[in-house]
């Protein structure tokens, strides 16, 4: 049997800006202005990137690429694998509506491939963009998956590779050899994510941007890759999701249908399965009049994934690092709770040890129940407050802004990048970023897209 693979590389190989739907347009557009801004962000606000910066910027090498924030020029694959990095260093990076980070490491790998190249339009850029995030969201959502594998990464680097290798025009058989040649670094559990006191939250997609460039250059130059890389004896599907995923559905209209045109956009800098739990705190505080001096308890009912953002409860309370942080229901819930909003600056190191915070953080408990576990679409999170008089108000975080019950629209997305370079390494002007804003929305018509990096610069 003709291994999938060979459809997915014909899809990057064939499709072009003439073949996307308007909304799938607006999608990569909206995820390119997202990515830079919260590249941006962390380049001023996440000291855990600052290693990968220094360690990139002293190998050197020939200057092809930029290094969003600050400036530095690095061969292609240095620069993708710093500004990976910079992209999900702060978990404030878009996702699929069923979890897991298809932009933060792909747009980083096309801009460092476009600067390379030269003269690559906003049109061809767009449809790259477009490409990764559809084969992304076929593979995530057809995969057996039990919470074990990094779905971002273990199908990130196939769908990052084909869109690579369809910017730098590959042919079909090229890309499938690509894809090939990166599974050899396809990886990352999700103990990264589970785990406390951790800097590598942000690695994993300056990885998976780093081997894309590699394996799609590799493959320009003949490197071959391998027969049967996803359906053979060894293949992607067998060893990693044992064998159980739905061929039929990956291929499903294919290049027809668009599922990338419902990416969603994060509101607040906090991994993605907090969002409702967020959202659910936020609106009950706007909705009744408590105050939250009267606050007596809080409970935050948690199927099987969110369970682990409450447990281990002191360390949970008490987050000891910025990504904790952002995976903390407590930490998260209690400053939604507290200000009725959430910003890049509630995770400052020293935002981190607010006691206000913490010592609402302290109030709030887990509730096991199997009702809201994540099964593929991420469920809606119900926090109950409990005041000091007895009365007890609950709501369900549901249509969770960002969404596409409840889309970003291009102003909010403004707003947030406005924020984010606010606190970058070298802050942008307003009228910069209102330059940026402006270029990302008729991206389609320039005839250099890496135009947008000087604008940064």
């Amino acid at each position: 049997m003709r291994d999938i693979v060979h459809d997915f590389a014909r899809f990057a190989a064939t499709t072009t800006f003439a073949d996307l739907p308007e909304a799938a347009v607006e999608s990569a557009k909206k995820s390119l202005l997202d990515t830079l801004g919260v590249m941006l962000g962390a380049s001023g606000m996440e000291p855990a990137v600052r290693p990968v910066i220094d360690l990139m910027t002293e190998t050197g090498g020939r200057a092809e690429a930029t290094v969003i924030g600050f400036g530095t020029r690095l061969p292609a694959a240095a620069a993708a694998f710093a500004n990976g990095t910079l992209a999900h260093g702060l978990d404030y990076d878009s996702q699929t509506p069923w979890g897991a980070h298809p932009d933060s490491s792909l747009i980083p790998a096309l801009l460092a491939l476009a600067e390379r190249m030269g003269d690559v339009s906003g049109e061809r850029l767009i449809a790259a963009i477009a490409i990764g995030q559809e084969l992304f969201i076929r593979l995530r959502c057809n995969v057996r998956w039990n919470m074990d594998w990094n779905l971002s990464s273990a199908v990130g680097v196939y769908s990052g590779t084909a869109a690579c290798g369809a910017l730098l025009g590959l042919d079909a058989e090229q890309i499938a050899h690509a894809m090939g040649i990166v599974s050899l670094h396809a990886g990352g559990t999700m103990q990264q994510i589970f785990g406390t006191g951790s800097d590598l939250r942000g690695l994993y997609a300056g990885f998976i941007a780093q081997s894309c460039v590699t394996a799609a250059l590799l493959a320009q130059k003949g490197m071959l890759g391998m027969e049967q890389l996803f359906e053979g004896e060894a293949g992607i599907f067998k060893v990693y999701f044992g064998g159980e995923y739905d061929r039929q559905k990956m291929l499903h209209g294919l290049g027809n249908t668009f599922l990338c045109q419902g990416m969603t956009y994060k509101y607040w800098p906090a991994v993605g399965n907090a969002h409702t739990y967020i959202h659910a705190a936020i609106e009950l505080m706007r909705e009744h009049p408590i105050s939250v001096a009267d606050i007596a308890a809080v409970r935050v009912y948690v199927g099987s994934f969110a369970e682990r953002m409450v447990q281990p409860a002191a360390a949970r309370k008490t987050p000891a690092t910025m990504m904790d942080a952002k995976f903390s229901l407590p930490f998260t819930v209690a400053i939604a709770l507290s200000a009725g909003r959430m910003s890049i600056t509630d995770f400052a190191p020293e935002a981190l040890k607010n006691p206000d915070i913490l010592a609402l953080a302290d109030k709030i408990e887990g509730i096991a129940d199997p009702a809201f576990n994540w099964n593929l679409k991420l469920p809606a999170g119900k926090v109950e407050v409990e005041t000091t008089d007895g009365r007890i108000f609950s709501r369900l975080g549901d249509a969770v802004p960002g969404t596409p019950e409840r889309p970003m629209t291009w102003d909010e997305l403004g707003h947030k990048f406005a924020g984010c370079a606010a606190v970058a390494a070298t802050p942008l002007a307003p009228a910069r970023i209102a330059k940026t804003q402006g270029f990302v929305r008729v991206l389609q018509d320039t005839k250099d897209a890496t135009l947008i990096l000087e604008l940064l610069a």
